[in-house]
């Protein structure tokens, strides 16, 4: 026991504490690694909003199939997607309209903007469904590049 004691009291007599300057450096490192982090995390989450709207597009396409499958035709483009939930009330009506082909309401893209939904599509597709990337314009690079249905 005495010599725990010993042990100790001579950690305790070497141990004045921290200096302002070694605070100051410990504080800097700490900021270093959780800003590097921060910058990983956010590209991270750009990579997922574009994975996301991928997604959403696939699933839209895949209801716009069985649509077209009871109706024999796609919406219209005044239509829009929203005939996936509820039945189409203007022309072209569908009188075998066996929806709702999605479980909620068609959602914004990952940045908030609304999908654009053309019928047909510019490469001559029946259909079109596109967002416009976090900018919401269109064109664009890198997190600003559209997603498209038809590429």
């Amino acid at each position: 026991m005495k010599k725990i004691k010993a042990l100790w009291q001579v950690f305790l007599k070497n141990d004045d504490g921290w200096t302002f300057m070694e605070t100051l450096i410990v504080i800097a490192i700490i900021l270093i690694l959780t800003t590097s982090v921060g910058f990983i995390a956010v590209g991270s989450l750009e990579k997922s909003r574009g994975a996301a709207a991928r997604a959403q597009i696939e699933s839209f396409a895949t209801a716009l199939e069985a649509y077209y499958i009871d109706c024999g035709n796609y919406p219209s483009q005044e239509q829009g997607l929203k005939v996936l939930r509820k039945r189409p009330e203007e022309s072209p009506a569908c009188d075998r309209w066996g929806g709702p082909y999605l479980y909620k309401d068609p959602p914004k893209d990952p940045w908030g903007y609304e999908y654009e939904y053309t019928s047909p599509a510019s490469d001559g597709s029946p259909y079109g469904i596109r967002s416009f990337g976090a900018d919401g314009m269109e064109g664009g690079e890198g997190k600003n590049e559209d997603i498209k249905s038809w590429e």
